[in-house]
């Protein structure tokens, strides 16, 4: 790798910690002053994660569901459940992003209950709290304390059995890599920041940035965390591309099923749209096979199907669901009930087709 390659890479991680905040100050903002900083945070956010994804082009799998399925619960232990179950299946097939989508007309960058930093919120809809439960239990436990302030909608998350990620390591464990949240502290006389990566001490890494920024750091194989030189913040797609280790899915909100498709992170977008339903082409499992694709994407319908979905967004008005979707599928035709729940239906789907592409590449 040339050098100007090099000084690249690293322009482009400072540029991506430094912004790592927005994504959890959807849960740490304080009113409606800092809507305009928090937006342009996330928009800058949002172009830093397009460029760090571009570096190097994996196949990736991402899976849409409809937040409207949290509405179906009965209250709200059992919808930190369901979400649990959600976060666990994309864990264990090992889906890089889950898009939670609503059924709003018009385009909406984010859901408004996400940026009004009420946290005694009990009335957050059902989008705003899928999205919140999935962000909360993909981050390490270490972590959660100073990334997520207490929230009604977080009451029920301990009793939810952990994802057990790879990068969700115990204090005792060494890594090539580990998630950490940026200090206060700076060290003395340099231009180095302290991390708590969940060790016994905190490391300095080689950048200056703001306290509470998640970031992904190298941590080499010296176990001396006293030792010099600092470490490196590194983009989170390093533990993939250099120790081929799984290092948890990306959440994104978008307000209808069409912003799915047009702010997705990766470059050319998704090459392949997979549809769910009843009403479908009627195919076996064993006669399905997933073609060769760079971003594969996945999408699951709320309690009326993904048909709704598509008729309440003012983007895809006239359209067919068969137009929207290269394959629009029914795998289970037979059903002996009259509805499928979506982690059942999801969980099978992750089971017979992404485990079986998973196994070959």
């Amino acid at each position: 790798m040339g050098k100007k390659q090099k000084k690249a890479e690293a322009e482009t991680d400072a540029e991506r910690v430094e912004n790592d905040k927005a994504e959890n100050e959807l849960e740490l903002d304080n009113g409606d002053s800092h809507k305009k900083k928090r937006r342009k945070k996330n928009k800058k956010r949002n172009e830093i994660d397009r460029e760090v994804i571009e570096a190097k082009e994996i196949p990736t799998v991402s899976v849409a569901i409809s937040g409207s399925i949290i509405n179906n619960a009965q209250s709200l232990e059992l919808a930190t459940r369901l979400a649990g179950q959600i976060a666990r299946a994309a864990t264990i097939f090992r889906i890089d992003e889950l898009v939670v989508f609503d059924n709003k007309s018009s385009y909406e960058k984010e859901d408004r209950s996400l940026t009004t930093g009420n946290n005694s919120d009990e009335n957050e809809s059902g989008a705003a709290f899928f999205v919140r439960i999935l962000r909360y239990l993909e981050t390490p436990q270490y972590l959660r304390k100073a990334l997520f302030p207490k929230h009604y909608s977080l009451r029920f998350v301990g009793m939810l059995p952990p994802l057990d990620a790879p990068h969700h390591l115990r204090k005792h464990e060494w890594a090539p890599f580990r998630e950490g949240v940026t200090l206060n502290e700076k060290v003395p006389n340099s231009g180095e920041t302290l991390v708590d990566v969940g060790l016994s001490k905190n490391v300095a890494v080689n950048q200056v940035l703001e306290p509470g920024i998640r970031v992904t750091v190298a941590m080499g194989t010296n176990r001396n965390l006293d030792a010099d030189p600092p470490r490196q913040v590194v983009s989170l797609l390093k533990p993939m591309e250099e120790a081929g280790m799984y290092w948890g899915y990306r959440v994104r909100y978008a307000s209808n099923i069409s912003s799915v498709f047009k702010d997705c992170p990766y470059k050319g977008g998704y090459d392949h749209l997979i549809g769910t339903s009843e009403h479908g082409l009627v195919i076996n499992s064993s006669e399905l096979s997933l073609p060769a694709f760079r971003h594969l994407l996945i999408a699951f319908g709320g309690l009326a199907g993904l048909e709704e979905s598509i008729e309440e967004d003012s983007n895809l008005k006239g359209k067919n669901v068969r137009e929207v979707f290269d394959s629009y599928l029914n795998t289970c035709p037979h059903q002996g009930s009259r509805t499928i729940r979506t982690e059942v239906l999801l969980f099978d789907w992750l089971v017979v087709y992404v485990s079986r592409w998973l196994s070959v590449n």
